[in-house]
C-alpha cells in the first residue's frame, strides 16, 4: 500500500507568474487539494500559472480531469498555462491520452516562466 499523499504549495515568482509546485501522488483521493489550490489561483489575462510537476510521481484518470478543468479555466480567463518538470513516465501517460495536443508542457518552471514572457 502506497502512502497517498499530495502537498500543493502557491508562490508568486518574482516575474508574476504564479507557480503552483505539485508533489506526490494525484488520484481521486487527493485531487480535491488540487482542485482547491486552483480555484484560489488568480488565472489573469496578464499573467501566467504554471504547474510545477516535477515532483508528481502519480496522476489517474481522476488527475487528469484537475488538469483539464485548470487548462478551461486558464482558457475561459485568457490566461496562458504551462506544466513542467512532468517526468517521463508520466509524460508517456499524458500523450497516451492526448494531453499532450491540448496542454503547454516546459522541462522546467524556469523555461515555463520564460515561455510565458514572451
Amino acid at each position: 500500500m502506497t502512502d497517498r499523499t499530495l502537498t500543493v504549495e502557491a508562490e508568486t515568482h518574482s516575474s508574476g507568474v504564479t507557480v503552483l509546485t505539485v508533489t506526490g501522488e494525484l488520484d481521486h483521493h487527493t485531487a480535491p487539494r488540487l482542485t482547491h489550490a486552483l480555484e484560489n489561483t488568480p488565472f489573469a489575462r496578464d499573467s501566467g500559472t504554471v504547474l510545477d510537476l516535477s515532483g508528481l510521481s502519480y496522476c489517474d484518470s481522476t488527475g487528469i480531469t484537475v488538469l483539464i478543468t485548470a487548462y478551461h479555466r486558464a482558457q475561459a480567463t485568457g490566461s496562458n498555462l504551462f506544466l513542467a518538470g512532468v517526468s517521463s513516465d508520466l509524460m508517456r501517460v499524458f500523450r497516451i491520452v492526448g494531453l499532450d495536443q491540448v496542454l503547454s508542457f516546459q522541462p522546467n518552471v524556469d523555461s515555463a516562466v520564460a515561455a510565458l514572457r514572451l
